[in-house]
Formats: C-alpha cells, sequence, structure tokens
C-alpha cells in the first residue's frame, strides 16, 4: 500500500490551502503552533512544507528532508530558505509576494498619510479634549518626488497606488529587467540621484547580505535633508542606530516603519530598550507591529497563489 505524500503547514493559513493540498493528494499535517524544537525530527518523513517566520529552512534542515518536493513560503521573504541548498536538493521554493503586495502598499500609503497629516498625533490629542489645530498643520504628497529602493512586487503596487497623483515618482533597482506598460510614469534613476531628489523614500526590498544594513547614516545622511523614509520590507535592511541618529539630527524628518531589527521586544537587551525607547518617544515616527500584509485578504490571496504555484498554474 503506497503512502500519502505529508506537507506540514506550520502556521496560520486560509483553509483554501489546506482543501486544496488534500485535493492534491496530499496528507496535510496542519499546525499553527509549530514547534520549530520539533520539526528535525520530522522532516525525514516530509514531502513539502509551508513555513514562515517562525521557521528557518537551513542548509542542515534541507538535507534532513531527503523526501522533500517543496518548501512554500507565505508571503515574501526568502531570507529564512538556504536557496543554494534547495537548488542543490532539487527542491523547488515557492514564496507568494503576489498575495500581499496590494496588502502592503495600502499599508505603506495609509502611514505616509497618517504621518504626513499628523494622524497619530491629531487623534490622541483629541482624545484627551486637546484642540490644536496650527501645531497638527499637515504637508500635501502633490507635487513631491517619491523613490523606491526596490521595485518588485510591493515596490510596483505601491508605485500603482500612487500613479495618478500628481507626483513624480522614481525608483532604482539594478535587478529590475522590466517595468509594467501601467507603470510608464515612473523613472528609473541610480542611487545617489534618488537620494538627491526624493522627498520620501520606500523600501522595497529582500533581505540578502547586499542589502542588509544598508540604510545606515550614512545613506541618510546623503539624502535630501527633510526626508521621510518609509520601510515595509525587512527590519534588517535598516540600521536602527543610524536611523535614530538621523531622526534626531533632524537630517531625517519623519519614519514610517512596520518591520524591525528585532521584532521581539520581550528579548530586548538592555541597549535594545535604550534604543528603542529613543525611537518610541519620537513624535515624528509611525510604527505598525509588521501587519502591512496581514490583511484579511491577503490571507485567503497568498493561500491562492501559493497553491497555485505548488499546482504549477502561477
Amino acid at each position: 500500500m503506497q503512502h500519502m505524500k505529508k506537507v506540514l503547514v506550520t502556521n496560520y493559513v486560509h483553509p483554501h490551502l489546506i482543501t486544496g493540498l488534500g485535493e492534491l493528494g496530499y496528507e496535510v499535517v496542519y499546525d499553527e503552533h509549530f514547534d520549530p524544537a520539533e520539526l528535525n525530527t520530522l522532516l525525514p518523513e516530509l514531502s513539502g512544507i509551508i513555513i514562515n517566520t517562525k521557521i528557518k529552512m537551513t542548509a542542515e534542515r534541507i538535507r534532513l528532508g531527503n523526501k522533500l518536493e517543496f518548501i512554500g513560503r507565505l508571503g515574501s521573504g526568502l531570507d529564512i530558505i538556504d536557496l543554494p541548498q534547495a537548488e542543490a536538493s532539487g527542491v523547488a521554493v515557492y514564496n507568494s509576494p503576489e498575495g500581499n503586495r496590494n496588502a502592503v502598499a495600502e499599508h505603506a500609503l495609509g502611514m505616509l498619510l497618517c504621518l504626513a497629516n499628523n494622524i497619530r498625533r491629531g487623534d490622541n490629542e483629541v482624545r484627551q479634549k486637546l484642540w490644536k489645530r496650527e501645531a497638527n498643520r499637515g504637508f500635501e504628497l502633490d507635487g513631491k518626488t517619491i523613490g523606491l529602493v526596490g521595485f518588485g512586487n510591493t515596490g510596483q503596487a505601491f508605485a500603482s497606488k500612487l500613479s495618478s497623483w500628481a507626483l513624480r515618482l522614481i525608483y532604482n533597482d539594478p535587478y529590475l529587467l522590466d517595468v509594467p506598460e501601467y507603470l510608464s510614469n515612473i523613472t528609473s534613476t541610480n542611487i545617489n540621484q534618488l537620494r538627491t531628489d526624493a522627498d520620501i523614500i520606500s523600501i522595497h526590498v529582500q533581505l540578502t547580505e547586499e542589502t542588509r544594513g544598508m540604510i545606515n547614516y550614512d545613506f541618510l545622511k546623503k539624502c535630501k535633508k527633510g526626508v521621510i523614509l518609509i520601510n515595509t520590507s525587512r527590519g534588517a535592511v535598516v540600521d536602527t542606530t543610524g536611523l535614530i541618529r538621523a531622526l534626531e539630527e533632524h537630517h531625517l524628518a519623519g519614519a514610517c516603519l512596520d518591520v524591525f531589527e528585532n521584532e521581539k521586544p520581550h528579548s530586548f537587551s538592555f541597549e535594545e530598550n535604550q534604543l528603542f525607547e529613543r525611537l518610541y518617544s519620537m513624535d515624528q515616527v509611525v510604527l505598525t507591529p509588521h501587519v502591512a500584509g496581514w490583511t484579511h485578504e491577503s490571507l485567503y490571496k497568498i493561500a491562492a497563489v501559493l497553491l497555485d504555484k505548488i499546482k504549477g498554474q502561477y
């Protein structure tokens, strides 16, 4: 009797993915509270695994999974998978940035508008019965230059949201081959020109050794004074110490951050606590807990994209 191929799903997903994997003939082990410590024992039995950020598929784990046919990533970031080992082992790797790119784009725009119009501060003051109209005078995006660092799925989705606005869009992405026709109003530029021209810089890159710590104090000091930074990509792309220094010196006028170098506040070292308290005390920042791609709609879309890729239909 032939045993069914087994797929482990380690995070909360839309039922569409579980049902679809079952229809493909897989035995699905679905445990949204899966303990990563148990993974090595289970790996030799698996034909597939669906992961999110809590599990890293290291080279050792990929080798342990000697029956693995695929690794599925809920979302976009592939920094949690050893891609060279996956390729060497003949393991297909699927991610699903198409599933949450719209959510990320909407969130980035929402954070920017929140900062531009002092919405966070104004909301807090109104709740305290404070009525400070002049102190909360904002600024408009019309006429501004927005520079995108990275122009893949989320970068293009963000540009699409802004394409009908009266502003200038520029991007830098040395790996981009083709810009979609519907984004013909965006201009490619080198990183130095982007820093010179952009009033607002939005980061849309994968985390790699090349991009880790890329947005540091030196990078920000070379930007136009008064620039605003948006990061919805990966926390480690931005050096927190350099970011805070640029904010404290008012070279950087504001920041919208959905991702952070350490996203487990309970694990902060003494130094990290001091560092992040400086960030949290700033009025010119808008902060959210890595939820830019975390919508009810993206939950389904991520599942659908991943399933279609496993089927070979995407």
